[in-house]
């Protein structure tokens, strides 16, 4: 059967697992355990190792070929009864699997975007079956889909309503930044309540976590004569300015090595010194990613120690986990990074979390925005006071009174799921119905357009009940890598009937069919 175990952070969930995993190997079957990024697999390794020795092995694209050809081929002969890994580990040939565990379960890492397209969650759910296996699926913080099939009955509901030795939940302040930026500065990052929150934790010799869930110096770059903006001459986005650890705006020489960065198709240019269409050299940033974030702690508090945790730091194999061992060991103080410190981590000397920007995701045209936003704050906050030492969090915001942001800070998961449940349920959108997502390709808006309405139009002419059309309309990312494109969904009760129209409707038209993909049960809507 399946579980889900819903358990507050810092609830003792990893042992839990642990003392699962050992009645398993007891009588003989073997253990599969995912998480939901790479740089979590070492730390959750490290833990079954520690239990049950060399009888663990690791599966993640982090490996190297050969690395990972030796763990496979551990895993097949029998030589190891516990896997821990990344999403694709779900399919380690494991001979007898007796437990699945699906860790930070609503994590949308588990959802592999590109073809072939599966949620590693679901894929659990339905090895388990087959298996006739336990699958424990577990989160302080369930995706809606989740908890709905806990309510129903299909899953069984497991909680954990308090920390490890009645250890408190982090106390919660919110900083409403419309009053702080009229009471200072329009620019302002880091609220007043925050700065002096670090610098009380840095004279205490404790550590501290800065969340903002947006990378580089500033979001995007733009002319203040004719307001022309740089974007990116292959995706419908603006330019991200990165300084490249030259952060003194007021310096021309610094600003000569910064560069403009897109982050979907990864074109990179130097930033001008004036603007590309009207010459004038009024050039001004706006927005603010990690990159702002930690030279603003740094002028602040000269002599941190600080690292960065974002994609730009990490690219270097083996850098990440490097990282995080020095924050562990107490070798850095501050800890600035984008989503993925906001997971897993244990560290029991952090006591005080920042979230800068905590609504960066409200603003996206994906209805379960309000859901990751509620996720990501729950869970950042989570990190803090997880030793014997109480924690705090500050949560920086321009919309103080948006539910997911207030109920967050409450801790309030039941509060949250009614609340988004009944939008979802007035919407139509799952997990009351479920949904398909197609996109069409093309090399101009036209194409794409002409192509989407035909698949769409043949569906529609099939004249199978059960299900609406939406759409076709312009993707929110209409163009992405030198593509445009052009999107529809299906959405209904039944996903059979859904997916058996649909494949007819391609097989009639396969010259759009190529430049055409199809997600079932989409985690994206961009």
């Amino acid at each position: 059967r399946t579980a889900l175990l819903h358990g507050v952070t810092g609830s003792g969930k990893t042992e839990l697992y642990l003392r699962l995993a050992e009645r398993v190997r007891a009588r003989g079957r073997g253990v599969l355990v995912l998480v939901p990024e790479i740089a979590l697999t070492p730390q959750v390794a490290a833990l079954f190792r520690l239990r049950f020795g060399q009888h663990v092995a690791i599966q993640h694209s982090g490996l190297s070929d050969g690395e990972r050809h030796d763990q496979w081929h551990r895993i097949r002969r029998g030589d190891v009864d516990v896997v821990v890994g990344t999403r694709s580990a779900v399919f380690a040939p494991l001979a007898r699997p007796g437990l699945i565990i699906v860790d930070e379960e609503h994590d949308t890492s588990y959802k592999q975007e590109d073809t072939p397209r599966y949620h590693g969650r679901d894929v659990a759910v339905m090895r388990g079956k087959l298996a006739d296996a336990l699958v424990v699926l577990g989160s302080a913080t369930p995706s809606l889909e989740s908890f709905a099939n806990a309510r129903a009955g299909r899953y069984a509901l497991a909680t954990m309503e308090r920390r490890v030795l009645d250890r408190p939940l982090a106390d919660v302040r919110i900083v409403n930044m419309r009053e702080e930026m009229a009471e200072t500065t329009p620019d302002v990052v880091l609220s007043r309540t925050l700065v002096a929150g670090l610098g009380q934790r840095l004279q205490a010799g404790e550590q501290a976590v800065i969340l903002l869930n947006r990378r580089g110096f500033a979001t995007s770059l733009f002319c203040r004569q004719c307001g022309h903006t740089l974007e990116c001459p292959n995706c419908s986005v603006s330019l991200t300015v990165h300084a490249r650890g030259r952060h003194r705006e007021d310096d021309p020489g610094a600003r000569r090595g910064w560069r403009a960065r897109c982050h979907y198709c990864n074109y990179v240019r130097a930033v001008p010194t004036t603007c590309p269409q009207c010459a004038a050299p009024y050039l001004e940033h706006t927005g603010f990613g990690t990159e702002r974030v930690e030279a603003e702690v740094r002028r602040h508090f000269e002599s941190v120690r600080l690292a960065r945790v974002d994609r730009d730091t990490v690219r270097r194999r083996g850098s990440l986990v490097d990282v995080l061992e020095r924050f562990a060991r107490r070798e850095l103080d501050v800890l600035v990074g984008t989503q993925m410190i906001a997971k897993g981590h244990d560290f029991p000397h952090v006591t005080l979390v920042g979230v800068v920007s905590a609504d960066v995701g409200l603003g996206l045209a994906d209805f379960r925005a309000a859901e990751r936003t509620f996720q990501l704050l729950t869970q950042v906050a989570g990190r803090s006071g997880r030793g014997e030492r109480a924690g705090e969090a500050i949560i920086q915001t321009l919309f103080p009174s948006h539910y997911s942001i207030r109920l967050a800070c409450a801790q309030d998961y039941g509060a949250f799921f009614a609340k988004e449940a009944a939008y979802r349920l007035a919407m139509r959108y799952p997990p009351h119905v479920a949904m398909v997502n197609v996109v069409v390709r093309g090399r101009g808006l036209d194409e794409a357009m002409s192509g989407a309405a035909a698949i769409a139009g043949r569906v529609r002419d099939l004249g199978t009940p059960g299900f609406v059309i939406l759409g076709p309309a312009p993707a929110p990312l209409t163009r992405l890598r030198g593509e445009h494109r052009v999107q529809f969904f299906l959405k209904g009760a039944s996903r059979a009937a859904m997916r058996t129209a649909l494949r007819a409707a391609l097989d009639a038209l396969p010259a759009i069919a190529r430049r055409a993909s199809v997600d079932v049960d989409p985690v994206s809507m961009l």
